[in-house]
């Protein structure tokens, strides 16, 4: 066990699977107790139970994300058991590409739900969150944005790149208003990531396809991406706020 964390207490969104769960998993193993949210109940207590072989603390709540109440729920219900909040990772996403596509193509009803899921829920987290880390002294907030919010792609998902851009004038917002309350704000720009989410859309040939355009010669693992949230959670960026990280094996510097 590590002490990056230690006596912190985290709580991530779209933790029961992914990024946010290899994040759960990482973080708990530098001593931080973990709010695992999720809207899937049981991949929730999934990751629990995988924080705990690692002999840390988690706690499981079940809601969506891109409602307030819910949100507001699981915020109270993980403040509540640990005694407070210091760390919100915003890591919930949905990722359509069936349904999200061009603007031309994508029907309101699934731009709006996108949106809600990967723009609106940050929203309640912070709104119901940051006091949470006001009242403990500070704390880091962490967005989770895309590759997809700096450069264009031919296949189009004008929904989720929208979301995506607007959480990064949110994160400069989020610092510059709670900076005196010692409170950091940043986002990690992944690439493309060997998750759950992504699974269903990556064929071989779409998978060789993005081996050959990433520098670097092939696609993230979730736990690369976790290695820069716990980066952000930790105290080893304090003089950090309203950055940008790119996580992406090269592929915008190409």
């Amino acid at each position: 066990m590590g002490e990056r964390l230690k006596g912190k207490i985290a709580f991530i969104t779209g933790a029961g699977m992914g990024i946010g769960r290899a994040a759960a998993v990482l973080f708990a193993q530098e001593g931080a107790r973990v709010v695992i949210a999720d809207i899937d109940g049981k991949a929730a207590k999934e990751t629990v139970a995988r924080v705990k072989t690692e002999r840390g603390e988690a706690l499981a709540v079940t809601g969506d994300v891109s409602i307030e109440a819910d949100v507001e729920r699981m915020i109270a219900d993980g403040a509540r058991h640990f005694g407070g909040l210091n760390i919100l990772y915003n890591n919930a996403g949905v990722l359509w590409k069936d349904r999200d596509r061009s603007v031309l193509e994508t029907d309101g009803q699934w731009w709006d739900r996108v949106m809600a899921i990967n723009l609106k829920s940050v929203f309640w987290v912070t709104k119901y969150g940051i006091p949470h880390l006001q009242r403990g002294g500070g704390g880091s907030v962490i967005m989770m944005g895309s590759v997809s919010a700096l450069v264009g792609f031919t296949r189009a998902q004008d929904a989720y790149t929208s979301a995506k851009g607007a959480l990064i004038s949110l994160t400069k917002s989020l610092a510059i208003q709670f900076a005196r309350d010692r409170i950091r704000c940043n986002i990690i720009h992944p690439g493309i990531v060997d998750t759950p989410l992504q699974a269903p859309y990556l064929t071989d040939e779409l998978r060789r396809e993005f081996a050959a355009g990433i520098p670097l010669g092939r696609i993230a693992d979730p736990r690369e991406i976790a290695t820069v949230a716990l980066f952000l959670a930790s105290d080893d960026s304090s003089f950090m706020t309203g950055a940008e990280l790119v996580v992406d094996g090269g592929f915008t510097a190409g």
